[in-house]
């Protein structure tokens, strides 16, 4: 596969850029959507559109007959405006494949045309997910809603995606883990209800102020003792927002955190406790908080098998020493969730550092100035491809 990903290397690296000149996003991405379908034309593939999200989801029916393996992709940029300078930089401004999902989408198009070319050989069939809103629309959950678990008529063997790392990681290597590889993620939404009033006699008013200023401090404290350092957490608040004039008291103050979690019973516990300590600090000083805790998703779990076989197919792929078994999750999260809580499988990692950057000190992901390494894409679509055949093929051999 990899011989002939390097024949592909220089089409991956023209569609990579132009999904990067025109990001689009969330679940709405007609033009992503019609470039990769522009992509995919020729190939024996059957292919279904979404109904409520700009989705593709393709089908290779493999020569012989045998199982079936999911490959994701996904297509979605972040609001959030470039600043790499790069001559294919975004040409919509606020909008930026910040992410590395510009390369998820092309080398996913490159793994169809090389199972594509190996069809007759396949012992199965090889179903293709290009998602959209994978950053917090729950693309994945609403693809599987409609259906493309059961895309390919048959149940699932496996299903795999892979992530690029923008530093971190040097260009080329693989990573992964057994088990939680990214954190389960949901939000924090309180807004304190007081009673404005004029900062020279805060005893006439109901200060919301310093009560959700206390409900903050609260929160660090109450996640450190409440639970283990060995399964942690983490509560970040990202939005303050209270006032608007020196001399009034608000009527209210708010703030978003986000949640992090790397089992499912800590995010079962941070969902029933951080909205009891929030109530509790605002009744203390006479205060209503309102409350909501937003679900987004769950922890992302390698099934341990299928992480052993796919890091065995990258050495195979690569070569050992580019292979690396990450000691520690991601504090990330991902949708791609939603599949491997119903399908057996494995998120990989792929550094895609660009060269003369250091991986340690390179802007990561979500980062305005994030670059990411064209030289992945071949390599990239090779290992998605090895890992559908590879599988395959390893089920046909089953007695």
């Amino acid at each position: 596969m990899l011989s002939n990903a390097g024949e592909i290397q220089d089409d991956l690296v023209a569609l990579r850029r132009r999904l990067h000149r025109e990001p689009e996003l969330g679940l709405s991405l007609p033009r992503t959507q019609e470039k990769v379908l522009d992509a995919l034309a020729g190939l024996p593939l059957e292919i279904t559109l979404g109904k409520g999200l700009s989705s593709v989801t393709a089908v290779l029916r493999g020569g012989r007959p045998g199982g079936a393996v999911l490959l994701r992709g996904d297509m979605d940029a972040l609001p959030l405006q470039e600043k790499t300078g790069l001559d294919y930089a975004s040409e919509i401004a606020g909008r930026m494949h910040a992410c590395g999902h510009d390369l998820h989408t092309a080398s996913l198009v490159g793994a169809a045309r090389l199972l594509s070319a190996e069809r007759d050989a396949l012992s199965g069939d090889v179903v293709f997910m290009f998602q959209p809103g994978e950053e917090g629309f729950n693309g994945a959950g609403l693809m599987i809603d409609e259906g493309v678990l059961e895309a390919a008529g048959k149940p699932l063997d496996a299903a795999y995606a892979l992530h690029v790392a923008s530093n971190t990681l040097p260009a080329g290597m693989v990573a992964s883990r057994p088990g939680p590889i990214t954190t389960a993620s949901d939000v924090l939404h309180v807004t304190v209800h007081g009673r404005g009033g004029h900062g020279s006699a805060p005893h006439n008013a109901l200060d919301p102020v310093p009560a959700t200023c206390e409900v903050v401090t609260a929160i660090n404290t109450w996640t450190s003792r409440t639970f283990d350092i060995f399964d942690p957490v983490v509560v970040s608040v990202g939005s303050f927002h209270a006032g608007s004039q020196q001399n009034v008291i608000p009527e209210t103050a708010a703030f978003q955190a986000t949640v992090r979690s790397f089992s499912a019973a800590n995010q079962e516990r941070l969902a029933e406790g951080l909205p009891l300590l929030v109530r509790s600090i605002a009744a203390a000083h006479g205060l209503e908080a309102e409350v909501t805790y937003e679900r987004l998703y769950p922890v992302t779990v390698n099934t341990p098998d299928e992480t052993d076989f796919a890091m065995d197919t990258a050495r195979e792929l690569f070569g050992g020493e580019r292979v690396w078994l990450s000691p520690q999750p991601s504090a990330g999260s991902e949708d791609f969730s939603y599949v491997l809580q119903q399908v057996p499988g494995a998120m990989l990692l792929l550094g895609a550092t660009p060269p003369g950057l250091d991986p340690a000190t390179a802007p990561p992901i979500h980062s305005p100035a994030a670059v990411f390494d064209d030289g992945v894409l071949g390599p990239q679509a090779a290992l998605l491809a090895e890992l559908a055949a590879s599988r395959l093929a390893r089920r046909s051999e089953r007695p």
